[in-house]
């Protein structure tokens, strides 16, 4: 079976294309972060796998829970997917919707984690060097791991800069290995 990621794809750049054109990609970015929220709660998934609820009863419940974010594009949108089966893809598209947003706004988001708590100061630095580096806009989440020891891990989709030393004592004790 093919992977997620790659089905949910074509309906996730569809979803961006229309919402780009219709200068809705923020709303989007909600209606999708919330159904893909509904379809993954736990009594949802019971209503989603049930084989004996039709897909047209399945995409009116998710509509109907979520009738105060859904406009009538979005409603469409969870049918769409209803009726081709793909209701289970709604995290992942979501997932990918965020990233080709982050893109369209030249932004990005950065899991920052250092050993020691950071003052205001030093992330500013931080995401000032990032956002030089990177071409675009930095947002941090920092979080405190003193298992590293010192320095900072930098993670960001598919990039990951470990600068902790706790990687660099592990190097440096290969290297005496070899």
């Amino acid at each position: 079976m093919a992977e997620l990621n790659t089905v949910a794809r074509p309906y996730t750049k569809a979803a961006f294309e229309f919402a780009l054109e219709k200068g809705a990609v923020d709303q989007w970015s909600t209606m999708l972060a919330s159904v893909a929220a509904v379809s993954v709660d736990e009594a949802m998934a019971q209503v989603l796998n049930n084989p004996a609820v039709t897909t047209e009863q399945k995409s009116d419940v998710i509509v109907a829970v979520c009738e105060k974010v859904l406009d009538e594009s979005g409603s469409n949108f969870v049918r769409l997917l209803a009726d081709n089966k793909r209701l289970a893809l709604l995290p992942e598209i979501s997932a990918q919707f965020e990233q080709l947003k982050a893109i369209q706004q030249k932004s990005v988001d950065i899991d920052l984690t250092t050993a020691y708590e950071l003052d205001e100061q030093q992330q500013q630095k931080l995401t000032q060097a990032l956002s030089a580096k990177l071409g675009r806009d930095v947002n941090i989440t920092p979080a405190v791991d003193k298992s590293i020891l010192g320095g900072v891990i930098v993670r960001s989709q598919d990039l990951v800069i470990d600068g902790s030393v706790r990687s660099r004592l592990a190097k440096l004790a290969e290297a005496m290995k070899s």
